[in-house]
């Protein structure tokens, strides 16, 4: 094609009715009596001249390149990652995994859901225009002891409300004195039923917590383990934590004391629901998310910047023989 100026104010009266105007190529063509094809070609001129510049502006938050290295090296289904300043961490790991969950609530299904701040947070951020026929069950006792961690009970009837769908609460405490009192508990049918619907659910909504922090390392503080009975409990190197139940590095139940004093899922019983999101932030998290990846106990990730980099560190130098 010519480049007289001529050609330049053609090629930008094309593009100014196809990109501004919204006109479609014919129409385009019929504006400046010529044919699709040309104008086609023009288009494709006016772009590589520059009188076309294209500006993309991405506005999701997400770290595609981290979300590509942790589904590709660590075989998750999905990975989603906040890409944003640690100060608004929190909120836009939230929406992200709103995000995901609205796009997947259909009629029918049951949600089950455990308890956590980033859990929380992603709860406060589900908005919905419409009302979903799903069940929600609680899939862990309710923490009376931790006053600073929101409990399952909370969470349940948050987004039940939200939602507008019926919720099933499991009526118990996460931890008991001893394991007679789990399974005298486990024989009530408004326990069992509640813990059965867990295992049937569709979706399952997890926080994943760190073995060495937090409200997490706090529940085994709350335990009241003997000094024996503490000290095989950490010789089992645990990694982190889902529903209260611990696990190594590799993602397997660390039994004992620790074990039989919690009400709530089995990791065995998460790892057989279809999908389990789990969502964290931090490096902290680090070491619980990669145990958690291993064993098979969450298949979506939802989490930050910090948390997918340690993660994938963690992962690439073999920790705890990766």
């Amino acid at each position: 094609m010519a480049t007289s100026g001529r050609d330049e104010d053609r090629l930008a009266r094309a593009a100014r009715l196809y990109f501004i105007d919204g006109l479609s190529q014919q129409e385009v063509a019929d504006a400046l009596k010529t044919t699709r094809s040309n104008v086609s070609r023009m288009l494709t001129a006016a772009k590589e001249r520059g009188v076309v510049q294209i500006r993309i502006v991405d506005t999701s938050g997400r770290d595609v390149k981290l979300e590509t290295a942790l589904t590709e090296e660590l075989g998750l289904s999905e990975a989603l990652v906040a890409r944003v300043p640690p100060s608004a961490v929190g909120r836009a790991v939230g929406q992200l995994g709103a995000t995901w969950l609205m796009d997947r609530i259909h009629d029918g299904q049951t949600l089950a859901v455990s308890w956590g701040q980033t859990l929380q947070n992603m709860v406060w951020e589900v908005t919905a225009d419409q009302s979903y026929d799903v069940e929600i069950v609680q899939m862990v006792g309710g923490l009376s002891h931790l006053d600073t961690s929101p409990t399952g009970h909370e969470l349940v009837r948050e987004l039940a409300a939200r939602l507008g769908a019926h919720y099933r609460y499991l009526h118990a405490p996460v931890v008991l004195d001893r394991p007679e009192g789990v399974a005298a508990l486990m024989a009530e049918r408004s326990i069992s039923g509640v813990l059965e619907a867990v295992k049937r659910a569709d979706i399952a909504l997890v926080g994943v917590g760190s073995a060495v922090s937090g409200s997490t390392r706090g529940l085994v503080d709350d335990m009241g383990l003997t000094a024996a009975q503490r000290a095989a409990f950490d010789a089992a190197d645990p990694a982190g934590a889902i529903c209260a139940r611990f696990y190594d590095w590799q993602g397997r139940p660390i039994h004992g004391t620790a074990n039989d004093r919690v009400l709530g899922v089995t990791l065995e019983d998460l790892r057989a629901i279809p999908t389990v999101f789990g969502i964290a932030t931090g490096a902290q998290k680090a070491a619980g998310l990669l145990g958690a990846i291993r064993g098979g106990l969450i298949d979506v990730l939802c989490c930050d910047v910090a948390a997918a980099r340690a993660v994938l560190e963690l992962h690439r130098g073999g920790n705890r023989s990766g």
